[in-house]
């Protein structure tokens, strides 16, 4: 089944001009026509995204992405359920083994309510319970995740703040259990990401080569 990123938004590791070296963020039709070695779509109607560890990055960090982005905030309120899905296969990962692949993000702030990260083969997860909680409480949701394997990993929020964050690889599920967003989410707005964000800074001596790619095959976002 072809991806449609044709509505998000695309935050790229390509720089704004030659004088603006911040990350480029444009619609994923343009982003496919304008950088097909970053946003790649394959023959099979997948979609590849690509980001060097060295490029591009926003004005807060030295990290560089190819993540998508819903371009509709909303609200717990908003809707009964909130749904991220993706299946995905990461084909290469940066030296330090570890990239975002999945956020419930919050609009304004850079301490989200929700990470899922891809960490030396396993799937793992960062939670805050408290808007602007300094520190994330991290744990596993799925081991043994392999380069290359293709997996599902889903975000699952209610109106009422209770997260689960499931994924799945080779027959094998794990589960974060519900998690509780305290009433101090209640009045922000959040966004879905996806793809690759690398989790580790870019230096001068970073190798040109090094970085993380992903093939996203499957993507559902769901506000119902």
């Amino acid at each position: 089944m072809a991806v449609d990123i044709s509505n998000l938004i695309i935050a790229t590791p390509v720089a704004v001009s030659a004088t603006n070296p911040v990350a480029l963020e444009l619609n994923g039709a343009e982003a496919i026509a304008r950088f097909p070695s970053v946003v790649t779509v394959l023959s099979d109607g997948s979609i590849q995204f690509s980001a060097p560890t060295k490029g591009a990055s926003s004005k807060s960090t030295r990290r560089t992405r190819c993540e998508w982005t819903e371009t509709q905030s909303w609200t717990l309120a908003s809707a009964q359920n909130h749904w991220n899905r993706q299946t995905m296969a990461l084909t290469k990962v940066n030296a330090a083994l570890k990239v975002v692949i999945a956020q419930m993000h919050v609009r304004g702030d850079d301490s989200p309510p929700v990470k899922v990260f891809w960490k030396k083969g396993d799937i793992t997860l960062g939670f805050r319970q408290t808007y602007d909680q300094p520190d994330p409480v991290n744990s596993t949701v799925l081991k043994g995740v392999p380069l290359g394997a293709k997996f599902d990993v889903s975000i699952h929020t209610t109106r009422d703040g209770l997260v689960t964050v499931t994924a799945s690889c080779n027959g094998v599920s794990g589960s974060s259990g519900g998690l509780q967003l305290d009433s101090s989410w209640a009045s922000r707005l959040f966004e879905f990401h996806g793809g690759v964000y690398n989790q580790v800074d870019y230096t001068d001596a970073t190798p040109a080569d090094d970085g993380s790619i992903c093939i996203i095959s499957e993507l559902s976002l769901l506000h119902d």
